[in-house]
């Protein structure tokens, strides 16, 4: 590769992570909810009953997920980028075929290996190898894939369901799971000098980041964010169709919150390369708990204001989770870490998913009594993130950040 080359490759790479999250998760934590009223008024089934779908998916895919970070770690992301899009593909022509529920449950642990193969701990892993430096911006860029995903693809299902059915519907979306191979063929690949120059602190012994109070109070912080994002993913479209919305409107405020998120994965992402992330991630989950007080209102006029903020908090934080992951404990071993802080985030954030919609009271109580435990939740996140950053400054020698530390 040439020199020139060289400089706006690893960018290229960037995208690339980009698309891999917004066909992955944009399809299966996003987009599916698209699908939501139109399952449960064909089946006529309980919405907490539909919503164990997604604690399937992502239980599972926290169980698988330190697995597929050691072949991640051992063979790469080539290979797992190919096996997830024929599983992506695959699911969703199930989908299309389905008529019972043990049929979408089994089909969403299909889902959960899915995401394993070809979601955030993969994109990510491929695309910091390639940065020393502006690691936050290039992880913030790869992690709005999530949010581009949502905000494109939920109101283009829509309009496909509407069109032509939601069984025709998910043939489409299976062709749109075939855009990885590409992508696995053309920029999966590491750079040449990765290996020597791989920057893990614990200097081989992964097993050793576990025992740090440092790694603990990340998969707390992230627990606790998971569960309440996904919550809300998981319900706000039925809940702004409760509030008097059409399936149009609905979707259009989903890609509100998802818009919302890209730009916090952005400037939270490029904030934690000139400031301490200690103090991004305190302003951030502050921002997103705003948001949840907001959501918890259960107002029409508040809707808009609560995705706003709900966003650009959820996406500070999903990249700082990433980035501090990286960060922190380095590349070397980064799949089998990852893996264990995505076995904690994404089992709460399936808890989430469930709980928050089998705690929906009907049309009178609706989901404030599930947002109000959201909320309570964030600001436990916002208390240890403001307990860490304490300590780490009282920690740092004079003069130094704690960034510098590391």
């Amino acid at each position: 590769m040439s020199q020139r080359a060289g400089r706006w490759w690893p960018w290229l790479v960037a995208v690339g992570g980009l698309a891999v999250l917004c066909v992955s998760n944009g399809l299966v934590i996003s987009g599916i909810t698209a699908f939501d009223e139109a399952l449960l008024g064909e089946f006529g089934w309980a919405r907490g009953e539909l919503k164990l779908r997604d604690l399937i998916t992502l239980l599972l895919t926290g169980l698988f997920a330190p697995f597929g970070g050691a072949i991640v770690d051992r063979f790469g992301v080539r290979p797992l980028l190919v096996v997830g899009s024929l599983l992506l593909a695959a699911g969703c022509l199930g989908y299309a075929q389905a008529t019972a529920l043990w049929q979408v449950y089994a089909i969403h642990a299909g889902f959960a290996l899915a995401l394993v193969c070809c979601g955030v701990n993969v994109a990510v892993i491929m695309v910091a190898r390639w940065f020393d430096v502006r690691r936050g911006l290039a992880i913030g860029i790869v992690v709005t894939g999530t949010s581009v995903g949502g905000m494109l693809l939920t109101p283009l299902l829509t309009a496909l369901i509407a069109a032509h059915g939601w069984r025709e519907a998910f043939h489409l979306a299976a062709a749109l799971a075939l855009l990885l191979w590409p992508i696995a063929a053309w920029l999966a690949r590491p750079p040449a000098a990765f290996a020597a120059r791989a920057t893990a602190v614990v200097d081989g012994r992964w097993h050793a980041a576990l025992r740090t109070r440092a790694f603990w109070t990340l998969a707390a912080i992230a627990a606790l964010g998971f569960y309440a994002m996904l919550g809300v993913i998981a319900s706000l479209r039925l809940h702004l169709i409760d509030l008097g919305a059409t399936p149009a409107q609905a979707s259009a405020g989903f890609a509100w919150l998802m818009a919302m998120a890209l730009c916090g994965k952005f400037a939270f992402g490029a904030l934690a390369d000139r400031w301490r992330d200690e103090r991004v991630l305190v302003l951030n989950l502050a921002v997103m708990l705003t948001g949840c007080l907001l959501l918890a209102a259960s107002s029409p006029d508040w809707t808009t204001p609560a995705a706003t903020l709900l966003g650009l908090g959820w996406g500070g934080l999903f990249t700082l989770v990433q980035l501090r992951a990286v960060d922190r404990f380095g590349l070397t071993h980064a799949g089998k870490l990852m893996g264990v802080i995505t076995l904690i985030d994404a089992s709460a954030g399936g808890l989430g998913a469930w709980l928050t919609n089998r705690l929906h009271a009907g049309a009178a109580g609706g989901y404030q009594c599930a947002y109000q435990l959201i909320a309570t939740l964030v600001a436990c996140a916002l208390l240890v993130a403001i307990l860490s950053a304490r300590a780490a400054r009282f920690a740092a020698p004079a003069g130094q950040s704690s960034r510098e530390t590391r």
